[in-house]
């Protein structure tokens, strides 16, 4: 109720999307006449009555797997795409931040493609020179505006669009993927914006894949799995039902096999406090539990949850040259190992453990196990007031056999 009073800003109702999917195509006369009563096509529903109201000032995060139909939704609301049934109804001036860069000629300099975009964007050429210099500024490209576009790396490029997209005034925003632009660095300019957006009340519908970004800006998130809406609620409860979605193993090659077979038991368990300081060091206890007389190795991940990137998929002393988990039993039983990572040098940083398993097919190949219960996750914090410039992804840590 608290909501209504804000008013409306978009107010998406039923939408269903589908697109033609062509079997074959006919290039022949012949082959026409003869195909003309089959139909050479079947219907994707990419979107299946999606219902839901955005008030003015929401921060609203769009999550789901890839081809769950986000990025359709998005082009709908941005009037791109027009949906086979229901309708939006948009209230104030909206702005789609989705193709970044698109209308880039690589043929002209970074200065004349700020010009070309800033029009196709609605601005006049005085906008753009008054603004001219926040987009250099804010994209660091200043030594290369004078150089063609295709001699920029696409990171560059990036940089460039999002620079100038985020001049536009608007009510509304759109985003689609955008906090992947650019380096580390970069990325938190881009937070930062976003932080003001935030402050400043600009209503913003937002698609990523990134949960540490959605707990971070969001006040609400919807999930869309199989093209449908199935959570609209908290950012927390949201983020943790597409986290643990994402970490249900199902693999259709192996599900009959994996049926039939003996599942194991992993555990994490943590050895050192959950909150630390970079004078510390974090440990944590894996065990897993097979019931066959197999090659088995494990495999951890170290999430950091602000860029949501990897420190070690797979851990030193347990990796081979193709970065795949080397065995670490061959029999059935229980096994246990210490993890120990040092955090001096660590920034503030919030982050997640994870564990897998995997075992060694006849023929050399590694699939991961399907597990009984739940996947284990671990969360901890670091907090260190000097924050210096090393970072999560900067060390690894050590196992030992217990």
């Amino acid at each position: 109720m608290i909501g209504k009073t804000r008013g409306v800003a978009l107010d998406v109702q039923h939408i269903t999307k589908e697109f033609k999917l062509p079997h074959e195509s006919q290039n022949s006369l012949k082959g026409r006449l003869i195909n003309f009563n089959k139909r050479g096509y079947e219907i994707q529903r990419v979107l299946d009555d999606i219902s839901f109201t955005v008030y003015k000032g929401d921060f609203i995060g769009i999550v789901g797997r890839n081809g769950s139909g986000k990025s359709t939704l998005l082009k709908i609301i941005s009037e791109i795409y027009t949906p086979n049934g229901g309708h939006v109804d948009v209230h104030g001036k909206l702005t789609p931040f989705i193709e970044l860069g698109v209308g880039f000629n690589p043929e002209l300099s970074g200065r004349d493609n700020v010009f070309l975009n800033g029009a196709l964007l609605g601005f006049s050429r005085s906008e753009i020179e008054e603004r001219y210099d926040d987009i250099v500024a804010f994209s660091e490209l200043e030594r290369f505006m004078d150089q063609k576009l295709k001699n920029y790396s696409s990171g560059m490029q990036v940089r460039l669009a999002f620079s100038i997209a985020i001049q536009a005034d608007t009510d509304i925003l759109v985003l689609d993927e955008v906090l992947a632009v650019g380096d580390e660095a970069f990325q938190r300019k881009c937070f930062e914006y976003f932080k003001e957006l935030k402050r400043n009340g600009k209503t913003v519908v937002l698609v990523t894949h990134d949960m540490a970004s959605v707990k971070k800006f969001c006040n609400r998130a919807i999930l869309i799995e199989k093209s449908k809406l199935v959570l609209d609620g908290t950012p927390d409860e949201v983020a943790n039902r597409y986290t643990l979605s994402n970490l249900e193993v199902k693999p259709k090659q192996q599900k009959k096999e994996d049926d039939d077979r003996p599942r194991p038991e992993i555990t994490l368990e943590a050895l050192s406090k959950t909150v630390l300081s970079n004078e510390d060091e974090l440990k944590i206890k894996l065990t897993y539990t097979v019931h066959e007389d197999v090659p088995v190795g494990f495999g951890i991940s170290v999430i950091d949850e602000v860029t949501n990137r990897a420190s070690s998929v797979i851990d030193d002393g347990y990796v081979d040259d193709d970065f795949a988990p080397a065995v670490t039993s061959t029999k059935k039983g229980t096994y246990s190992y210490t993890y120990t990572l040092p955090l001096t040098g660590f920034n503030d940083r919030n982050f997640e453990i994870t564990a897998a398993l995997f075992r060694k097919t006849k023929n050399g190949e590694l699939v991961p196990y399907a597990f009984t219960g739940e996947k284990q996750i671990l969360h901890f914090v670091i907090r260190n007031q000097k924050r210096g410039d090393n970072g999560l992804l900067t060390r690894k840590g050590t196992w030992q056999p217990n």
